[in-house]
């Protein structure tokens, strides 16, 4: 999508807050003993208190309304009866629908007392979405985004999860430009154009290189004894950098 009005630019701010109210609201009931499903229904009685649907079940039937993976899961994980725990990375996923609009974020919460790699991996993830967000505006090449990723995890010694990447969003959940990729890709000559809505998400990890599917036909996941943290924000592309959805 490419913003062209600014009743399109207020519907779009309208459903990223709302998104980001319901990722921060989730993110403060997390606590040892809980479990995924209970928080699954604090963000869904959000959402629709506010006349906002689930994207995942809107779209493709998910089985929850949001996405919360634990540890070793990288995205989609499916609410349930997984119990948190001391030491957990909880990746809280949320995205939603509000008058034809979607906006799409994500946020990994620490459970304390986390230990120092679990720490270091969620810190580098976080600092890639900065280091990407700051790198983009109008005119600048697509792949300048994968570029800052990739370049946060080597100087921390942390991995990227390579299949797993950024998207176009908007008056859609997916939407061109698809799959943005983690990684500096030579061969990509897309750019970043003025009004282009988009995500950032880059998923890192502390030592998987790519997530394969669970058997629920959802989750994804790496082996165990690795963990990934992401952090996502929704955008609009603007001459001088952007203008974020989700900030909350």
């Amino acid at each position: 999508m490419t913003v062209e009005t600014p009743e399109q630019l207020a519907k779009l701010r309208k459903i990223g807050r709302i998104v980001a109210q319901t990722i921060q609201l989730m993110g403060r009931h997390i606590q040892p003993g809980i479990t995924t499903l209970e928080l699954d229904a604090i963000g869904r009685q959000h959402l629709e208190s506010h006349g906002a649907r689930s994207a995942p079940e809107l779209i493709y039937q998910f089985p929850g309304a949001t996405c919360i993976s634990v540890n070793h899961e990288v995205a989609h994980g499916v609410p349930g009866d997984q119990t948190i725990k001391p030491g957990d990375l909880v990746n809280i996923d949320v995205s939603a629908e509000l008058d034809g609009y979607f906006a799409d974020s994500g946020y990994t919460f620490l459970v304390e007392p986390v230990p120092h790699l679990k720490k270091k991996v969620a810190q580098t993830a976080k600092m890639a979405l900065k280091r990407a967000i700051s790198v983009v505006k109008a005119g600048v090449p697509l792949n300048q985004i994968g570029r800052a990723i990739e370049k946060t995890a080597q100087e921390s010694g942390c991995s990227i999860i390579l299949n797993l990447g950024s998207h176009g969003v908007g008056t859609g959940l997916h939407e061109e430009p698809f799959f943005i990729p983690p990684y500096f890709d030579m061969a990509d000559d897309r750019m970043l154009e003025e009004g282009m809505v988009i995500t950032i998400e880059p998923f890192i990890s502390s030592g998987a290189w790519d997530a394969v599917q669970a058997e629920d036909g959802w989750t994804l996941y790496t082996a165990p004894h690795f963990v990934t943290a992401q952090y996502e924000h929704s955008m609009v592309i603007t001459r001088t950098g952007v203008t974020l959805l989700t900030a909350a």
